[in-house]
């Protein structure tokens, strides 16, 4: 899959996108890359650490988040996209579900759309990812947390979704699937998820796996915001275990560290793609 100007194995390998918030209220680090020279200080700091691509957000979506305009939004995200684009070569996404934050944001540079509500919060954000011609991750989402099955209620979700990318012209190489963890889903329903991650496989598409910090890490550790690396180091594991394509994490040299170790146990390493 090509996102941007690299190429990235969607089986093999697990790759690590970094957070950059650019909010005053994301759950864990709101705030602090507000100003655009301490975002770029962080982007850099990233590149450092061995990040593979920089998910770009201006709005939080924590629970019980305030939506913000898109005009606000775009003011946000935009200033950042274009001087991450002139300072750095990194593969750039942008955290948004709406259509022109999303037209916006490729006009800036913008090399992929990481949509937590899977194409079905508006209904022009297909069209404008189709005709950019540029990958997409789709995310499950829910506004309550009620299944009766809830790994085969996903994947139903998850077809929903990329019937709607088909039917835009997205195509299937440029489809990225995220089952949702901490989105309308329970605790319990968060943990399943990671233990069963490898059963979205069957729908046939590279794996996104975002649990870094989240509240099933605090409250399987009871542990605050600000403690919760090792549980997010767990997560990312599993996830490299499962055959995540990518994991969404606010730390990345740990994280990268522990894929590598995982990898290496595994008989993956960086010259063999048989794994």
């Amino acid at each position: 899959m090509r996102i941007g100007q690299r190429e990235f194995r969607t089986k093999g390998h697990t790759y690590v996108m970094g957070i950059l918030n650019i909010t005053p209220d994301s759950f864990s680090d709101g705030g602090r890359y507000q100003a655009l020279d301490k975002a770029l200080f962080h982007v850099e700091e990233m590149i450092g650490e061995g990040v593979d691509i920089v998910d770009v957000g201006g709005e939080s979506t924590r629970p019980g988040y305030t939506m913000v305009s898109d005009q606000e939004e775009i003011h946000r995200v935009v200033p950042v996209i274009e001087n991450i684009k002139s300072r750095f070569d990194i593969p750039i996404s942008l955290d948004t579900y709406k259509a022109e934050v999303a037209l916006a944001g490729i006009a800036a540079g913008a090399d992929m759309i990481n949509d937590i509500w899977g194409l079905k919060y508006e209904g022009k954000l297909a069209e404008v990812i189709a005709k950019a011609q540029i990958p997409c991750c789709l995310m499950h989402n829910r506004r309550k947390a009620e299944y009766q099955n809830l790994i085969e209620e996903i994947l139903w979700d998850l077809e929903e979704s990329l019937e709607i990318a088909h039917k835009a012209g997205i195509a299937d190489d440029r489809i990225i699937l995220d089952p949702g963890v901490g989105f309308g889903k329970t605790y319990e329903n968060n943990l399943e998820i990671i233990n069963k991650l490898q059963n979205f496989h069957s729908l046939g598409y590279p794996i996104l796996l975002g649990a870094s910090r989240k509240s099933v890490v605090g409250i399987a550790l009871d542990l605050p915001v600000t403690e919760r690396m090792e549980g997010t180091l767990v997560t990312t594991v599993y996830g490299a275990k499962k055959g995540a394509m990518f994991v969404r994490v606010h730390d990345v040299k740990e994280n990268l560290r522990a894929i590598k170790m995982t990898e290496a146990i595994r008989g993956i390493g960086p010259e063999d793609d048989n794994g």
